[in-house]
């Protein structure tokens, strides 16, 4: 495995590679949701490579910059035994050289939920994909279904900007307990934890609903809200049924429908979604 940390070094490296290349781009504090990235990138290229940068410009200024987790040498240990070919882990100074003024911004998409929630964090998002696809040039690049508008984001600025990588949405990867693997589940004590598994079992109580023939988008969210705030450490963010494309609030179901919800548990913000169709 190697590991480089300049964009002139790396660009190097990938001239040299001639098979197909999978890109997972993460900010490390690397879990099994992360590792099911790097198996699905493994099986369809020939070469994988994992870009690990906590990116500055998607945190707002009451966010978790400096507190967020970061375990190098733990990483580092998971991209090695998860036979990972290179690791690009650059500084803030090599992703963002003085004088760098751009952003990248996906209108309307970026405004919304998440957006309105976290002023500026999608800009962050775009800004760092597009550096990573343009440096990378990967054939493949693979994201996480938890981080759904995220995704469609993504999604968006590969067309629009004619990127041409193939964006690959993977599935949500669950604790046993139903929770979403995110590398802030760590922060939870017992009591939130406790909390946090509501959210999922909410999401499960609407789909199982909806399969049993509830097609009411109101009784829907409803049953999920029930659910979760029947714990009073769980505060609601938003929690509605939209298109999973363009993030908009939707009046009736179809195959592109997905219940997405962001709780805040204290100071701890948690966000899943599920399908439902």
């Amino acid at each position: 495995m190697k590991i480089i940390k300049s964009i002139a070094e790396l660009k190097g490296e990938l001239n040299a590679n001639k098979g197909s290349l999978g890109l997972v781009p993460t900010m490390g504090a690397l879990h099994i949701g992360h590792q099911s990235l790097f198996k699905k990138a493994r099986e369809d290229n020939d070469f994988l490579a994992i870009s690990l940068f906590v990116n500055p410009s998607q945190f707002g200024p009451d966010e978790d910059f400096d507190k967020y987790p970061r375990n190098i040498n733990k990483d580092l240990d998971i991209l090695n035994s998860d036979n990972v070919d290179l690791v690009f882990m650059p500084d803030i100074q090599e992703m963002y050289p003085s004088g760098f003024l751009t952003n990248v911004v996906v209108d309307k998409l970026a405004d919304v939920y998440e957006g309105l929630h976290r002023k500026g964090h999608f800009n962050g998002v775009s800004t760092v994909v597009t550096k990573l696809f343009n440096v990378f040039k990967p054939d493949r690049a693979y994201f996480g279904a938890k981080d759904a508008q995220q995704c469609a984001i993504i999604k968006r600025l590969n067309i629009d900007l004619n990127l041409g990588v193939d964006v690959i949405i993977c599935p949500t990867v669950r604790e046993d307990s139903g929770l979403a693997l995110s590398s802030r589940n760590g922060y939870l004590n017992i009591d939130q934890m406790e909390a946090g598994l509501l959210i999922s079992r909410g999401l499960f109580k609407s789909k199982e609903l909806f399969d049993s023939g509830e097609k009411n988008i109101v009784n829907l969210c409803k049953v999920a809200r029930n659910i979760i705030e029947s714990n009073s450490l769980c505060q609601i963010d938003y929690l509605d049924i939209v298109n999973c494309e363009t993030f908009d609030l939707q009046t009736d179901l179809d195959q592109n429908s997905i219940m997405i919800v962001a709780v805040r548990i204290r100071n701890i913000r948690l966000i899943d979604n599920i399908e439902i169709k």
